[in-house]
């Protein structure tokens, strides 16, 4: 290869073959487990109004500070690729005048974000996420609702036994106010074992300091007070609210009292979707409930909650899981000689407009074209002779096991039923396609009739 060939910027890579049937099946698998809740399909544009995400994640913060890529476009304004999608669905609520009608809103999202970070496995600087979001809803109600659909698109992906769902409270202000207190009063008796970054936050935001890496910091986790002392009665009930209701839907969780959000519109439930089936413990899907971010869009105090997952991470416990989707094994139109080759295309294409897939080289003989079909992992093989067309016939062979049969044009749909054709119809569904071989044999028929 030549040294001045082109490669992925640094921390994005290609999907294509198996990464990209997990991506897609991942995506899929989402988009129709939501359909059911309810949800419905926004796409928001991948980059907005720098503010929009400094708003929502906090000036502070490493993802604002270390990981946006932000620049000044021509028209010397600040736009950010989007790193999330949370911010960027409630400033689409609030734009676009949806903030007074028809509440809650039930929106699923899916599509590239954008961070700049040390890329690793399943860690890219453009990864992908699926998330859901209800917006104007403020019962626990719908934080278990959103957390038993992240659920089932893990059963449905067939990977649910592989994570561990964790939820904590967050509390209501009240609570929340009462517990950094005692935060900044536990940590300050230790202020000289804490790192340098949770010394900052100390003074800033230090519930951000449960979120350390730093061995150091997290010897000390252990000691600290946990939210829970902390709940007015109002909170306590609203976290009791949410655990009945998972037990309902039947999704298993643990409490962790560590998971903590930082921001101040973050208010009662936090969860976490955790696997160690990936190396190190980590996150898969995660959210809770941000009932102050709407209105940090401008828009009125709108209840909400919701979750992101990363596709990326999702796709690797599909591929640990050896639960990699097939490709598709179509069937391949083979006409021989170049008379036969225009009434193959009417075949091909009567083929894809029934359902199934179905390919034809585009040059070749006979072996050449045969070579291709098993490069290809064809199924089958539907091969037009002169001599067959003009009888109304085909062959049909089925290419794993080298079995072929002389079929009639119209009965090919039938035949190719009984090979792993992807896509192939049920037998009693080929009658909706004989009346389409049925006119095209009355026309290359029709001069015999005569």
């Amino acid at each position: 290869m030549s040294s001045t060939a082109l490669q992925p910027a640094r921390g994005t890579h290609d999907l294509i073959g198996e990464e990209h049937r997990r991506h897609r099946r991942v995506v899929e698998a989402a988009r129709d487990i939501a359909a059911r809740y309810g949800f419905e399909e926004w796409a928001t544009p991948v980059f907005e109004d720098t503010r929009v995400f400094s708003r929502s994640l906090g000036e502070t913060s490493d993802v604002v500070t270390k990981e946006m890529y932000s620049f000044t476009d021509r028209g010397g304004e600040s736009v950010t690729l989007r790193p999330e999608n949370t911010a960027g669905v409630c400033r689409a609520l609030v734009s676009n005048g949806l903030t007074q009608s028809n509440l809650p809103r039930k929106v699923f999202y899916a599509g590239p974000m954008f961070r700049y970070e040390r890329p690793q496995k399943g860690r890219y600087r453009q990864f992908h996420q699926i998330g859901i979001e209800v917006l104007g809803a403020a019962e626990p109600l719908a934080d278990a609702e959103v957390i038993a659909c992240g659920w089932h698109i893990q059963q449905e992906l067939e990977i649910a036994e592989g994570t561990v769902l964790e939820v904590n409270t967050l509390g209501d202000r009240p609570s929340r106010e009462a517990y950094r207190a005692a935060l900044v009063d536990y940590f300050t008796r230790h202020q000289d074992r804490l790192s340098e970054d949770s010394r900052l936050r100390l003074g800033k935001n230090p519930l951000r300091i449960l979120d350390s890496k730093d061995p150091g910091d997290q010897t000390l986790m252990d000691g600290a007070p946990t939210i829970h002392d902390h709940l007015t009665a109002e909170a306590a009930a609203f976290y009791a609210a949410l655990r009945r209701h998972l037990d309902t839907f039947r999704v298993p969780f643990r409490e962790n009292p560590r998971i903590v959000r930082g921001l101040d519109y973050y208010n009662h439930t936090a969860f976490e979707f955790v696997t160690d089936r990936l190396g190190a413990q980590g996150t898969v899907m995660g959210g809770g409930r941000y009932d102050g971010l709407v209105e940090q869009m401008g828009g009125p105090p709108t209840p909400s909650v919701g979750w992101a997952a990363g596709v990326e991470r999702l796709s690797l416990l599909l591929e640990a899981a050896g639960l990699t989707p097939s490709a598709p094994r179509p069937a391949v139109v083979v006409p021989v000689g170049d008379a036969a080759e225009p009434q193959a295309i009417a075949i091909l294409q009567r083929l894809r407009e029934a359902g199934l897939v179905a390919e034809m080289a585009y040059r070749g003989n006979l072996r050449r074209r045969m070579e291709r079909a098993n490069r290809i992992g064809a199924a089958a093989a539907v091969i037009l002779g002169e001599d067959e067309l003009a009888r109304g016939m085909a062959i049909v062979r089925n290419l794993d096991d080298g079995t072929q049969a002389e079929v009639r044009l119209d009965a090919v749909i039938e035949a190719l039923a009984e090979t792993d054709v992807e896509g192939a119809l049920e037998a009693a569904m080929a009658d909706e396609l004989e009346e389409g071989f049925e006119a095209m044999l009355g026309e290359e028929e029709e001069p015999d009739d005569r």
